[in-house]
């Protein structure tokens, strides 16, 4: 695992910029192989599944607004409680293809970072998240993470706090 270098992608670059923007002490970190599941990140750092702050996008039917919820890699968020959540009543929310997650966000599915999105997106974070006191988020690119406290995360990005996963 190395930080990351000036040859970097443009979508990781954004991530390190904005994290050094916002004051945050830690720059993305390159894996040395892809990291498109929790599962393959959680092995690659030697950290538990939970650690893995996982980015999951779906499309508010109402307005074509990404909404990304941030949860830990060894659970699954309910998306029954996220509508909930971010629709009005009797608004929908859909999956997210990988063109809507793109365009959205700026990222590709399995580097989603949490911040620096493309567009605004609504972001939610997941209560189970604060079972640990360090979590590695994806940071643009499928082989770029970087370490962030839960607290951190919600301060960083704004978004509040919600229990949003299968019981």
């Amino acid at each position: 695992m190395s930080d990351v270098s000036t040859s970097t992608t443009p979508a990781v670059q954004r991530v390190t910029d904005h994290l050094r923007a916002l004051g945050h002490p830690h720059t993305p970190r390159m894996l040395e192989d892809a990291a498109r599941t929790a599962q393959q990140a959680a092995d690659a750092l030697g950290v538990a599944l939970g650690q893995i702050a996982k980015s999951i996008v779906f499309r508010r039917k109402t307005d074509e607004v990404a909404v990304l919820v941030v949860t830990s890699g060894d659970l699954r968020v309910d998306e029954k409680k996220v509508q909930a959540i971010v629709c009005a009543e009797g608004g929908k929310l859909g999956r997210a293809d990988a063109d809507f997650v793109k365009s959205a966000t700026g990222f590709s599915i399995g580097g989603v970072s949490p911040l620096a999105h493309a567009t605004p997106v609504v972001t939610l974070i997941d209560a189970q998240l604060f079972r640990f006191e360090t979590v590695w988020a994806a940071a643009g690119h499928p082989h770029a993470v970087f370490p962030i406290t839960p607290q951190q995360l919600q301060t960083l990005t704004g978004a509040p706090v919600h229990d949003v996963t299968v019981v």
